[in-house]
């Protein structure tokens, strides 16, 4: 008997996952003719924090890029909404797309001045990055000044709303596993690994170590000002400091970190532990933030890996597989006689 070597990338799990995924995803479409609006708004409120929690897994897992001031994003978005609906006219509903739009516009120079920054000056540095926005925005009359603004929604059905909303915000939410899932098995991403587990080896061996970074900085920034534009499409009124406010960023580091930094699932499972805590504790007050804390430092000691982690230990269940993987297979010699030669 000999073996034949294969090189693949799926396994029979993901392949399943992918096919159960899809059917969750035709069902989550049907939401609006299945729930009622309540519902509904828990339910996109749950997708557009899963995008954050994945672009800013993104950034830190993948590409070691730790920033504390992605609400930056998140503002330029809601304003670029208020600006495109309330001043220009717009629609509302492409208000959202007008949010990615100028999140990935303004990314550039921002990278540019933040990625003169190294380690904990970089942290530092995005979220004064995030300040200065909040400060700018919030200075212009036209966008509502310092007490906030509301998006003017003229013509359009509540209900209407509501359901559109809330398959724009299913659409971000699968949009960003996919985006980070085909990012992570492309060139970008096997340098972004690279860049993340030592930085100057990746450079000799050949990789733009500064437009890796800016392409992922700028990524994952472009959907987090989308996310943004559908945050305050949901919410309608604006206030810089809630839209500007930091509590977004730690949102995301929350759910990477109790879910697993540097996985995609990861941060499914953190959404999933803040979001009912969230739902049912959030009435607590301070007692809620309390048992927020608690958990973070439980699972950091018990699980540095994050709960994702300790199911990959324990069974091994690669339900997004980024890496090659080589599978042998035996394989009988030809017979005597048939003219048939085998590999030496």
């Amino acid at each position: 008997m000999r073996e034949d070597v294969v090189i693949e990338r799926s396994t029979r799990m993901s392949r399943l996952t992918g096919l159960a995924a899809i059917v969750g995803v035709l069902v989550l479409a049907a939401g609006p003719m299945l729930w009622n609006d309540g519902v509904l708004r828990m339910m996109l409120e749950f997708f557009y924090l899963l995008a954050l929690a994945q672009m800013w897994n993104l950034l830190a897992g993948y590409a070691g890029l730790v920033s504390i001031g992605q609400q930056a994003y998140i503002g330029i978005g809601a304003y670029a909404l208020f600006a495109f609906t309330n001043v220009l006219g717009g629609n509302v509903f492409l208000g959202v797309l007008v949010a990615g739009v100028a999140a990935f516009v303004l990314a550039f120079p921002t990278a540019a001045l933040v990625f003169r920054l190294r380690g904990g000056y970089f942290a530092i540095g995005t979220w004064v990055v995030a300040e200065v926005y909040r400060l700018v925005l919030s200075s212009q009359a036209k966008l509502g000044g310092g007490s906030g603004a509301t998006v003017t929604v003229i013509g359009i059905d509540p209900t209407f709303r509501l359901f559109v909303t809330y398959w724009i915000s299913l659409a971000i939410g699968v949009g960003s596993i996919v985006l980070v899932f085909y990012v992570l098995r492309s060139r970008l991403g096997l340098g972004l690994r690279a860049v993340r587990d030592r930085e100057g080896a990746a450079a000799t061996s050949g990789v733009n170590v500064r437009r890796t970074k800016v392409q992922v900085y700028v990524i994952a920034s472009t959907v987090c000002g989308l996310a943004g534009g559908v945050i305050y499409l949901a919410l309608l009124r604006l206030q810089p400091a809630a839209t500007f406010s930091v509590n977004w960023t730690v949102f995301m580091i929350f759910a990477v970190v109790i879910g697993g930094l540097g996985t995609i699932t990861g941060p499914i499972v953190g959404t999933l532990v803040y979001f009912a805590l969230q739902q049912y504790l959030a009435d607590l007050g301070s007692v809620y933030l309390i048992i927020l804390g608690a958990v973070a430092i439980v699972v950091m000691l018990k699980a540095p890996n994050g709960l994702w982690g300790l199911v990959i230990d324990r069974w091994s269940v690669p339900f997004f597989p980024i890496q090659l993987r080589v599978r042998r297979t035996a394989r009988r010699p030809p017979p005597e006689g048939s003219g048939l030669v085998g590999e030496g």
